[in-house]
């Protein structure tokens, strides 16, 4: 009966730790843990979580959820963009504004789909890995340059009112979004 109790002692502590790491492996705390070193990790968890049942514990997936979460409200804010544009009685100064901003905003939407394809070629083990993640890391960073030049363009003072802090608002949260998934890229570059 004595020798029981080490073996029974050591069975239930390999049972606790593995417990353990069952609980502390799941696809949130992944989720949470990768975003963690992005430049808005409260935004990338609060953006990726929704998908934590298709994104699990797989890197690549992270990678292509976060660039369809970039393209998806990159999309949304150049629809509203190209509705702002339409407005009648806008001023000159706000009409070069949104002109400008909308081909930003669709240089971006284009770079990020482009993104999203060229991820689909990256295999971790196949020979091409360095190349086709360079270019969706070029790509990204061209994306993130073009959304931030399009809120740039309403900074001044030359444009106030609804339109100027509804389309920086929209912006903000597609450049931080598409951060966010730049760093999660590079993150998962280095890795392989």
């Amino acid at each position: 009966m004595a020798r029981c109790f080490p073996t029974f002692l050591f069975l239930s502590i390999i049972s606790i730790a593995a417990i353990s790491n069952f609980t502390a492996a799941t696809p949130s705390n992944f989720i949470k843990s990768s975003c963690s070193t992005t430049t808005y990790p409260s935004l990338c968890v609060e953006s990726l979580s929704i998908y934590a049942t298709t994104i699990q514990q797989d890197p690549h997936q992270l990678v292509q959820t976060a660039l369809s979460v970039s393209l998806n409200n990159t999309q949304s804010t150049k629809t509203f963009v190209s509705k702002c544009y339409k407005l009648r009685g806008l001023k000159p100064t706000e009409y070069a504004a949104l002109h400008d901003c909308a081909e930003e905003i669709s240089d971006s939407v284009d770079r990020l789909s482009k993104s999203i394809k060229e991820l689909k070629l990256c295999k971790v083990k196949g020979e091409d890995f360095r190349w086709h993640i360079s270019n969706v890391e070029t790509w990204v960073s061209s994306a993130l340059t073009d959304e931030t030049t399009c809120g740039d363009g309403f900074s001044g003072n030359a444009i106030n009112g609804k339109i100027k802090d509804s389309i920086r608002a929209r912006m903000v949260n597609v450049a931080h979004v598409t951060s966010n998934a730049l760093s999660l890229i590079n993150q998962y570059a280095e890795k392989y």
